[in-house]
């Protein structure tokens, strides 16, 4: 851990300033699981007497929470802390999350930099000097965004040969079901209406809290998933991601069964070359991954059905690229993230020979973005007719008038309506047609006088908000 160089003055408070109150910054690069610890700190430093700085307001204090999936996400951290120590040079920094877990001597000698957190689980205690006493058991809400991110585990027992997460995340743990089901609770109650449940292996999830305990006793994802559903109020559970060789009938069931998870999984495939996927220790066949896709269709009602992708992994060739677009095609996937192979130090896939050059994979990767933009119309389309049940998010910018979310199948979806009557609320949506890469729709007839009546009412408030102005 760097050196720390110590605020000033009473936590909360600006030194020689004790009428404005202290204010910081988040920032964070990398998964849903960053997110969520951003959040974590944020509630902390809030808990101290901290305001969060606004977008214009300069910030005592900037946190930085870091990503090291890829040699470029080191670079994005080193380029953005240089630049908020350039911007506030009397500001302080503190540096969190696997970048700072992975190399702390070196995140330590950035300008600004006053203090390196290599161990999350410890983070209340390294944010002592800023004020903070007490760790929390979780979150209250979800700044800057409609819907909330709950991390349920942490850390990875696989060996990917690319991945060079379960080093700075080397502790499994899953989080107990009484304090994940407290949390979301408390989410739900303050308006939320999708909590997406993450983690670093979330399929994994209550490994440690099932081990040497009879099966009536387990804790797995599927337990947790029941509890979830019992708990009162209008909302949906979205999972983040899941390995291809955990999406068994056994949990496929439980999923089609509760009736608050949404119709849409990300499974990992990162190849469909049986060659390239041995090289990567994963733990399927692309015939096998094709199995688990096949039965996730049969059992859920119509699923979207997401992956991430690796294009360029060492030793890929031509035939082994055109075997994952093949693959792509045949599982029908609503999107694919796309991932250039980058080489991380520390990992066995670093060391592998026949590195594919650059231009090859430039090449490959705009190809396999062709794949995906045609996959993600296809899905699309085939919705039209489909009633969607909608998380209203944003204003469409495209469209005045109308509202844009996230479809229970994860696209993208606009509506007429106002933001203000509508924003987090579930609405029942018909697709009618595709726009780009937007399912337009419409609220279903028995949604529709309601849904007229709130925005009539928000209207009518707004325009007497307007009349009422005094003329300047």
């Amino acid at each position: 851990m760097s050196e720390l160089l110590p605020s000033t003055g009473q936590p909360g408070t600006n030194p020689g300033d004790t009428a404005r109150p202290r204010r910081f910054r988040t920032l964070t690069l990398g998964c849903k699981v960053n997110q969520y610890e951003t959040q974590y700190a944020q509630e902390l430093l809030e808990n101290a007497g901290w305001l969060a700085a606004g977008p214009e307001e300069p910030a005592d204090l900037c946190l930085v929470n870091t990503c090291t999936v890829t040699h470029e996400a080191d670079v994005k951290a080193r380029n953005l802390i240089r630049r908020l120590h350039r911007q506030q040079p009397g500001g302080e920094i503190v540096v969190m999350g696997c970048y700072a877990t992975r190399a702390p001597d070196e995140v330590g000698q950035l300008p600004g930099v006053s203090r390196v957190v290599t161990d999350k689980d410890s983070l209340a205690q390294d944010l002592q000097p800023w004020g903070v006493t007490d760790s929390l058991p979780g979150i209250r809400g979800f700044a800057g965004h409609q819907r909330a991110f709950v991390k349920v585990q942490d850390g990875c027992l696989l060996d990917c040969a690319y991945c060079i997460i379960p080093t700075v995340r080397p502790r499994f743990s899953s989080r107990p079901v009484d304090e994940i089901v407290s949390e979301v609770a408390g989410l739900v109650a303050s308006g939320y209406r999708e909590i997406v449940l993450g983690g670093i292996h979330l399929g994994h999830y209550g490994l440690d809290l099932s081990k040497g305990k009879p099966r009536e006793q387990w804790s797995r994802l599927w337990h947790l998933l029941d509890r979830l559903e019992a708990l009162p109020g209008e909302f949906r559970i979205r999972l983040s991601s899941l390995d291809a060789a955990e999406a068994r009938e056994s949990l496929l069931k439980a999923l089609a069964a509760n009736r608050r998870v949404v119709p849409h999984l990300h499974l990992c495939l990162q190849s469909g070359s049986d060659q390239v996927l041995t090289s990567m220790r994963r733990r399927y066949s692309a015939g096998r991954f094709l199995e688990q896709v096949a039965m996730a269709r049969e059992l859920l009602d119509q699923p979207a059905i997401t992956t991430d992708l690796i294009v360029g992994y060492p030793g890929e060739t031509e035939e082994d690229f055109e075997a994952s677009c093949a693959v792509a095609r045949q599982a029908g996937f609503a999107g694919m993230h796309l991932f250039a192979f980058s080489a991380r130090e520390g990992t066995r896939a670093a060391t592998l020979p026949d590195q594919v050059p650059a231009k090859v994979i430039h090449d490959r990767m705009r190809r396999a973005a062709e794949v995906e933009a045609s996959l993600a119309d296809a899905h699309r389309r085939s919705l039209a007719g489909r009633d969607l049940e909608v998380l209203v998010e944003t204003a469409d910018e495209a469209r005045p008038g109308y509202v844009q979310g996230t479809a229970c199948r994860g696209t993208r979806v606009s509506l007429r309506g106002l933001l203000p009557a509508l924003r987090r609320k579930l609405v029942p949506v018909r697709a009618i047609a595709v726009e780009g890469d937007v399912v337009v729709g419409e609220p279903v007839a028995e949604a529709q006088h309601a849904f007229h009546q709130e925005n009539q009412t928000v209207l009518g408030r707004m325009q007497t908000d307007r009349i009422t102005l005094p003329v300047c």
